[in-house]
Formats: structure tokens, sequence, C-alpha cells
């Protein structure tokens, strides 16, 4: 397997992902009720639109094709936050620890790709700005769950 190639399966993974997450992140938006976390979700949802726009930009620099969709795991996944919202008794705190399991992931996927020693340093300032914003909301939504 060629280099190039081998990055741009390893960044369509990431792709699939920031889709499985923006898309949860829709799905948690639409389930709460409190407006603050309403807005912040949609915020987050919007974040990793624009992640995935970043991620496909860069696969078109090694010439290979992005993914278009979203994971199996991932719409299980959100089929699973769906369905915990509406028997849980407090839908929000579920989905916020779900957010957190989804955000302590991501976090892995990203390191694992970066440790590549060979990662183009235009593709590891991208994805290590990411993976910041994705520590960061870790941390904001681990403050909104003791907040629930």
């Amino acid at each position: 397997m060629k280099f190039t190639e081998k990055i741009s399966n390893n960044l369509n993974e990431l792709l699939t992902k920031n889709y499985d997450a923006e898309a949860g992140y829709k799905l948690a938006e639409e389930n709460v009720k409190d407006n603050t976390l309403k807005e912040y979700f949609g915020r987050k949802a919007k974040e990793r639109y624009d992640f995935g726009h970043q991620i496909k930009n860069e696969i078109k620099v090694y010439s290979e094709s992005p993914d278009k969709g979203t994971s199996v795991a991932g719409d299980a996944h959100r089929l699973w936050m769906n369905v915990k919202s509406t028997i849980s008794k407090n839908s929000e705190e579920a989905i916020l620890e779900e957010t957190i399991r989804g955000e302590k992931n991501a976090i892995e996927e990203y390191n694992a790709i970066l440790e590549n020693p060979n990662l183009p340093p235009t593709t590891e300032a991208i994805l290590n700005t990411q993976l910041d914003l994705i520590k960061g909301t870790l941390e904001e939504v681990k403050a909104f769950e003791v907040m629930a």
C-alpha cells in the first residue's frame, strides 16, 4: 500500500468518525430540552462538520477519495442514544454521558493517528488543532454533566 493511500485510509476513518459525531450532536440537540445545551450541541455539530471538510481537503491533497457517510457503529450508537434518552428519567444526563464516551473515543482515535512519525506536518497540524478542540469539548461536557 502506498504511503499516501495509508494516510488517506487513516484520515477517512477519522472523517467517518466526524460524520458520526456531527450526526450524534444533531441528535443530542434534538433530544435535550435545555436551551443552553441545544445551542451548545448545535455548535458542536457545526464544528464537527467543519472538521470533516478540513479532513476531506487533506485527503484530496493525497489524490485519494474521501468517504461519504456515517459508520454502522456510529448509526448504532445514535440509535442507542435515542433509546436511552427516551427511557431515561434524566435524558440530558444520559446524553451528556454518551457524549463524554464519544469524545474519549475520538481522543484515542486522533492520538493513534498522530503517533505516526511520518505524518506530514500539514496533516499533523490540522489533527492536533482538532484534537485540542475535542479535548476542550470533553472538559466542557463534563462540566455540563456536573450541573445536570
